[in-house]
Formats: C-alpha cells, structure tokens, sequence
C-alpha cells in the first residue's frame, strides 16, 4: 500500500499543495479548524504578480532582489516571478474574486515595488477570500482527507535517516501516528513568539524545531519583518493596517501633524518596510507618536475599499476617515526558515517545506510586501509538480520509538509563554543589541533548563543566536551596536547541533550570499 503525502498546516501554501498534489493521496493536519489559526486568512494587501501590460517577471525580480538587501537568492526571485502570473489566473479560474477594471486586474502598489503589481480583493480582503476558495476546493477533493484540528507534535524519523510522518493529537487530545511516504511543512512563521505580532499567536515557528530535530538546516533565522503599520491599540493580535493604505497616498504623521517620511527616505512612506518599521519605532519610542492620515487620501470611501482595515479602527474607537490611526511596528512575516532549494526540498529525505516556514533565500534579510501570498502559492505548485513526476520511492520505515509514541517535546506554560513573548519584542526586536540578545539568550537557556525544549524555546534560540551571531545591521535585522552592513553578505545556517553547548556569540555565518 502506497503511503500519502501528508501536509502539516492548512494556509495558503499547504491547501494550493494539496489540491495541485490530485490524483496523489494527501492528509491534511489543520492544525485549528479548516479556515482558522492560518496567517493567510489575514493577509490584506494581496498577490504580487506581473500581471499588468507595463511590468514583467524580470521588473519583479529585479524589486525582490533589491528589496532584499543583498541576500536574496536570485534563482529563487526569479521563479517566483515566473510563476506568480499564472498561479494568480489558476486562482481567479477556481473562483477567488480578484477585482477587475473591464478586461484588466485592478492592481495595487506596495512599497519597494516599481509598478502596480499587487492583485487584491475588496482592497483589504485578499487573504480571507482566497482561503475561502481554497477551503471549498479541498472539502470537495476526493483525493484530500482532512484531519480537521489536528496539530502535530513532532516528525518521525525514519531507519534511513529521512522523515516518515509525523506523531499528531487529535482535538480530543490523542496522539496518532501518521506515516507518509513525504511531508511537506506548511506550519508558517514565528510571530506568535513576540509579544506585539499581527500573526495567528499559535504560530512559533513549530516547523523549525520540529525539522531541527530531524537534523535539517535552519536559515537565517534571525530575520524578522516587522510590519511598520499595525493598530497601536493594546489588542493581541494587533490588527493590520495594509500597506495599500499608504499606496494609495496615506501618510505617516507624527502628533503634531508633521510628514516624518520624506526627510528618511526617498520613497517616503513607500521605503522598504524596515526602513518605516524603525522610523515608526523610533518615533514612538520618542514620545513623538506615529500615525497613519487617511483622511485625504481614503477619506469617506474607507468603509467600502478597506473595510476590514476599517472595522478595526471603529471597534478601537477610531474612526479613520477623520482621524489619524495611530500605528507601531509589529513582529509580521519570518524571513529565516527551514532550509530548502527552490522546490521546497530540505536536506531530510522525505521532508519538504513551503510557504513562510520555508527559508529558499527568496526574501533574503526584508521581504518584499505581498511576495507571502505569492511565495505560498508559487512553492506549492513546484513541490507538488516535483511529487508528482517524481517515481514513487520506498517510504521510510518509522524508527521504534517514534513508532510506540516516542518522546515529545514538552508543551510550555502559558504564563512562561508571556514571558518569552514579551522577552523576545524587548530584546530582538526591531533594533537590537548585543547586551539585549545576552541576556535574552541566557533567559531562553533557563527557561530549557527549567520547562524542557518546547518548540517554542527551540524557534527562540534560533532566532536569537542568529542574531548575536550576525554583527551586522542588515534588513529587518538592526543592531544598535553594529548599525552598518558588513561588504559581503552572508547567510546564517545553523543546526541543532550548532546550538548544543555552544556560545552563540561564536557562531558565524557560514555561507555567501549567492
């Protein structure tokens, strides 16, 4: 009997997978309930795409690899551009109201982007109805079975070395063994680790550990987008103020009404968001408060073009088109991952990862705004077009303590939980410094010590001993201490093993960038 391929998460990436996988047998772990806890449910601003008559896949490669700040993999820019177009048709076929102006795509322009090339829906809406396609498409794919919340715990090795399923818990809190011929990780970012994150809380970055464990590479884990525009309300998660919003001509204000973004940057509002983040952190740490005018620029149209982005600030007593919103930078999209070529394959036989928990050097140190939503689609059409050409190989046999249940990771308490979050946004957030991640990497340690290595601690210790380890300032990674870019860019690539016993201060990064 053939084994399935089985997914581990259900956002954009995991469920495209799973569809573009038929005839192929496929199980799905949700993780929540189909539909709730992915990211990409609340995605705003849209799919990047060269879709217009003026841009093109080599424009839209070309603003990856600039946006990146020298770490962006060329190869992998690239065949994002390429394929982008048309996995957004594929879409639109299936049934994702993107808007149309007539024949054409009504396209928005995001920051660092040269041309309007971000398809949406309703302005605000593209994550939520895209996953609502998705979600309607699965359900009625005889090939896909669901194991509607059902999380996993761990991967299980396989006696040659490769991945062979993994162990998952049911909603009613059992552990099952879930063999499979390949395992594609679709798990997401690490958001849910800081304690201000416009991500699902539960995302915090699982698919590391877990591959971690497995012995797979982690890549530049140290790369945190921060979203220069949340909703500065005291609301967790913080809502998102898209991007769209300053595309269409908002502007960032501080309190007495002054437009700090045009003596930062030459974009201004539309600078690459790390550029924003820290002049909207700095801002606030100031005393001087940012906040987003819509006013002019969206005005009474606001309930209509952005109501999701709308509907937030009236619930937070906000009423965005009089009133300024007021906004901060928040943890948002997890450049670093686990380690994959272009088509999603690791360095563990038989393990596969797509979407944000997957690092192929595409964002490099700053991701490109709306280059998530793409990347999801775009990786999971290459990984399940190379299963399915792919000869069926000889799944691995699960090894026997994996088998009878095995060891799993200790889950962490929630008030421990708190402590790292709010740890995590004081000491690696958007500028950091030595001392700062010292002493967050000695609490992380204690915490082990005390708690065990919950995946949460182990995605922890990724990211900060990245960030000791690179004394550099580059994209979404600022070092108070080392504010200038070293003249080679390089990546981080860590292990497990590279942790264990280790001093972070003397890992160094391993590999040029290519």
């Amino acid at each position: 009997m053939t084994r399935p391929v089985l997914i581990i998460g259900a956002g954009i990436a995991g469920l495209w997978a799973a569809l573009k996988l038929a005839p192929r047998k496929v199980v799905l772990l949700t993780g929540s309930p189909l539909g709730e806890g992915a990211a990409s449910s609340w995605a705003q601003g849209g799919v990047s795409a060269a879709l217009a008559e003026d841009d093109s896949p080599g424009l839209h490669a070309r603003d990856t690899i600039e946006a990146g700040a020298g770490l962006v993999d060329a190869g992998a820019a690239h065949a994002l551009a390429r394929g982008a177009a048309q996995q957004v048709r594929e879409l639109a076929a299936l049934g994702a109201p993107f808007e149309r102006e007539g024949d054409a795509w009504s396209l928005s322009r995001e920051a660092a982007h040269s041309r309007h090339r971000v398809a949406r829906v309703t302005g605000d809406g593209a994550g939520a109805a895209i996953m609502q396609t998705l979600i309607a498409a699965v359900r009625a794919a005889g090939h896909v079975e669901i194991h509607d919340g059902w999380s996993a715990a761990a991967l299980i090795p396989g006696d040659r070395g490769g991945c062979a399923g993994a162990m998952a818990r049911s909603p009613d809190g059992e552990i099952h063994e879930v063999l499979a011929a390949d395992t594609i990780l679709a798990m997401g970012g690490a958001g849910g680790l800081f304690a201000l994150t416009t991500t699902p809380a539960g995302a915090q970055g699982q698919a590391m550990a877990m591959a971690a464990r497995l012995g797979a590479t982690i890549q530049d884990p140290e790369f945190i987008q921060f979203h220069p525009t949340a909703l500065n309300a005291g609301l967790d998660p913080a809502p998102l103020c898209t991007e769209a919003l300053r595309g269409e001509g908002a502007t960032l204000v501080d309190r007495s009404g002054h437009r700090f973004m045009k003596a930062i940057h030459r974009d201004a509002e539309l600078a690459p968001r790390d550029v924003v983040a820290r002049a909207v952190h700095r801002h606030n740490l100031a005393g001087r408060h940012a906040l987003l005018d819509c006013s002019s620029a969206i005005g009474d149209a606001f309930p209509v073009r952005f109501p999701a982005v709308f509907a937030a600030c009236m619930s937070a007593g906000i009423d965005p088109r009089i009133e300024p919103i007021p906004v901060a930078p928040t943890a948002h999209y997890h450049m670093g991952g686990v380690a994959t070529d272009i088509d999603g394959q690791t360095s563990i036989p038989g393990l596969w990862a797509i979407g944000e928990c997957a690092s192929t050097g595409l964002h490099g140190a700053n991701r490109l705004a709306s280059n998530s939503l793409a990347e999801g689609l775009v990786s999971a059409a290459r990984v399940a077009k190379v299963l399915s050409e792919a000869p069926l190989r000889p799944a691995a046999r699960a090894t026997s303590p994996a088998s009878q249940g095995g060891h799993l990771p200790p889950a962490l308490p929630p008030l421990a939980l708190t402590r790292l979050r709010q740890a995590m946004s004081r000491y690696c957030g958007v500028e950091r410094s030595g001392a700062g991640l010292d002493e967050l990497s000695d609490m992380i340690a204690d915490m082990i010590e005390r708690h065990g290595e919950a995946d949460a601690l182990i995605a922890a210790r990724f990211i900060t001993a990245g960030a000791i380890a690179r004394t550099e300032s580059r994209g979404g990674h600022f070092r108070t201490d080392f504010p200038q870019a070293d003249a080679v860019a390089q990546h981080t690539r860590l292990s497990l093993a590279d942790l264990a016993g280790t001093n972070p201060r003397a890992l160094a990064h391993t590999a040029p960038a290519e």
